[in-house]
């Protein structure tokens, strides 16, 4: 049975500490039930939205279809931007593709590239239904997200939210460090479960993961790549990932509320599931929305590419099928952020080669020069192909499939792309 712990606050060392910190005194722990295997049973509200969202899901799944491959790197990086700005953070498209590719810019920047790497992980690692997923692998996934700190439970008091640094006036405690091995061991064995409905098990176990906050640091990243792991293990999504948690960066106070139902004596499990249900719905919609809109994008750069051509006089003005300009433009969606090395390493051909297609698709405007604050050429980006990205993002957070009006409550302003527009109304 969920239950409350009183606990007491007395530093030690409080040389660091504020006056109101500093101060000792008792506070409660928020101690969960384990979970078991089994999904319990819901009211017929929960019930309904939960198999309303599988089902969206899984339209959503085939009507990407083979899609999904090149699309899911561009999902995870939506998905990454929007749980960097839950945690407070910011983080464009293009900042974050740039630092994926070079392995430098800011520090977020940097942090978000270890969330894109670790979520793709945690599916790789984690989907294979045949094998269970133990304690030591979800240690290892916040590991990848943290590499800074030691593999491993966290063997202290943490807490979330609040003034100060004191769990006197945090806005919610987790277990004390002695029930987390107990709990994620639990928590191991119900993401390892298959049957029942994928949206409840997942919407469950990210909740649970939350309330037990078992790592230091890295605790909302990770328990979102669960999210992820649970739907790919249950077969719930085959071919794309779906970015629940950039409809929760929408509304952070909704998402914090639903924890917080969930955490409740008894539990409002119903709430919690419900609030999952319609963002998991809302994240389907605009993952086939940027499913379509890339392809449509596709099209109109190889046009681009093709007039382009056909004005310089190039010929053929259809690039052969093997030409690396034209393997290039395929390529993307999954790669909008390139160099002349990444270029001649990734399609076998000389620097030379690799930089004048380079420079023809920059003069046909597919691709645009990014430099340094020196004025130095750092490399070449698909600026369409990223503003997408951060359209869907932004759409996720708004609640709708166009943001052409609408201001999101969080995150940057609409990408300062000028033929984003006139795309979103050709599709």
């Amino acid at each position: 049975m969920a239950h409350y712990v009183d606990l007491l606050w007395n530093p030690e060392d409080a040389a660091h500490l504020g006056r109101k910190d500093r101060a000792p005194g008792r506070y409660r722990a928020y101690v969960p039930d384990e979970l078991g295997e089994h999904l319990p049973q819901l009211g017929r509200d929960a019930q309904q939205a939960a198999e309303d969202a599988l089902a969206v899901l899984a339209r959503a799944d085939e009507r990407i279809g083979q899609r999904g491959g090149y699309l899911n790197h561009l999902l995870i990086r939506s998905e990454s931007i929007s749980s960097s700005w839950i945690e407070g953070n910011s983080v464009t498209p293009k900042k974050l593709a740039i630092a994926e590719l070079l392995q430098r810019g800011t520090r977020v920047a940097v942090e978000v590239v270890a969330n894109v790497r670790a979520t793709e992980e945690a599916i790789a690692e984690l989907a294979d239904r045949d094998r269970p997923v133990t304690t030591s692998d979800i240690a290892a996934l916040q590991h990848i997200i943290e590499p800074a700190l030691e593999v491993g439970l966290r063997t202290e008091q943490n807490w979330v939210g609040g003034p100060g640094w004191s769990p006197l006036r945090a806005d919610f405690v987790p277990p004390p460090q002695s029930e987390v091995p107990r709990l994620v061991d639990d928590l191991a064995r119900f993401v390892t479960a298959t049957d029942g409905n994928p949206v409840l098990r997942a919407a469950i176990a990210h909740a649970q993961f939350e309330t037990i906050h078992p790592f230091i640091d890295g605790n909302g990243r990770t328990g979102r790549a669960l999210i992820h792991t649970v739907l790919r293990r249950a077969d719930a999504l085959r071919n794309t990932l779906i970015p629940i948690s950039t409809v929760f960066a929408g509304d952070k106070d909704a998402y914090l509320e639903g924890l917080t139902a969930f955490r409740e004596i008894p539990s409002r499990l119903d709430d919690w599931v419900i609030g999952f249900a319609h963002a998991a719905e809302l994240a389907a919609a605009n993952a086939v929305l940027l499913s379509d809109e890339i392809a449509a994008l596709d099209r109109t750069v190889l046009e681009d590419l093709i007039r382009y051509r056909g004005e310089q006089g190039i010929r053929p003005a259809t690039p052969r099928s093997d030409a690396v300009v034209l393997r290039i433009v395929a390529a993307l969606a999954t790669d909008p952020v390139l160099t002349i090395e990444t270029v001649a390493r990734q399609y076998r051909v000389s620097t030379i080669a690799a930089q004048r297609a380079l420079v023809q698709l920059a003069e046909a405007g597919i691709l645009d020069r990014t430099k340094d604050q020196k004025g130095r050429l750092v490399c070449w980006t698909a600026d369409r192909h990223l503003a997408l990205v951060s359209l869907t993002e932004r759409s996720n957070r708004v609640g709708a499939g166009d943001t052409g009006h609408g201001k999101p409550r969080l995150g940057p302003a609409a990408p300062a792309v000028g033929q984003v527009g006139a795309l979103r109304n050709k599709v």
